[in-house]
């Protein structure tokens, strides 16, 4: 799936802290927002390997999140809300496609790394692929609450994830030609 599919369900979850801490939402959107898109960093590395914790970033997370409620503040909300998206990010990823250049093709069984059994979970595809027309219809519909229920900034970091989801969309079954002409 998209970074910003991941950004969005983020913000979705962020939606969550409205009612509870409503000065501290916004943090909250923004801290999620980050942590599900900051998995896909490792596409620079082992995609889905590298910054891909299936298993362990949820004992980090549901620590900090027991933090935020003893201790709410920008740093602790903005930190769990961080940690949960990204948990939330590696466990998606496994109903995306495989790593292949084409994903499209379903040639490729990778989904996302457990690293505590030491080997790759398949992709079940549900989402055919990242960037492709399902992809985009679940980061728009994630978009939604957030983009009611927040301010300027996060509505505005959303709209722009929205621009990128369907110029990304747009372009993303010819990129591996291009890739393969540039190397």
């Amino acid at each position: 799936m998209m970074s910003t599919t991941h950004a969005a369900v983020g913000a979705t979850l962020a939606v969550l802290a409205v009612p509870v801490a409503p000065d501290l939402a916004g943090v909250a959107a923004l801290g999620a927002i980050a942590g599900g898109a900051f998995p896909d960093l490792d596409v620079l590395f082992d995609h889905r390997k590298t910054l891909h914790y299936p298993e362990h970033y949820w004992p980090v997370a549901m620590a900090a999140l027991a933090v935020a409620a003893m201790r709410p503040g920008v740093m602790t909300v903005a930190a769990a809300a961080f940690l949960a998206s990204a948990a939330i990010h590696s466990v998606m990823d496994v109903f995306g496609g495989g790593l292949g250049l084409r994903p499209w093709a379903g040639d490729d069984d990778r989904g996302v790394y457990s690293h505590l059994n030491g080997r790759w979970i398949a992709p079940r595809r549900w989402i055919r692929y990242d960037g492709a027309p399902e992809d985009l219809i679940v980061a728009a519909a994630f978009s939604v609450p957030p983009l009611v229920v927040f301010d300027a900034t996060v509505r505005h970091v959303l709209l722009a994830g929205l621009v990128v989801s369907v110029s990304y969309v747009g372009i993303r079954r010819r990129l591996p030609e291009v890739y393969e002409r540039l190397v």
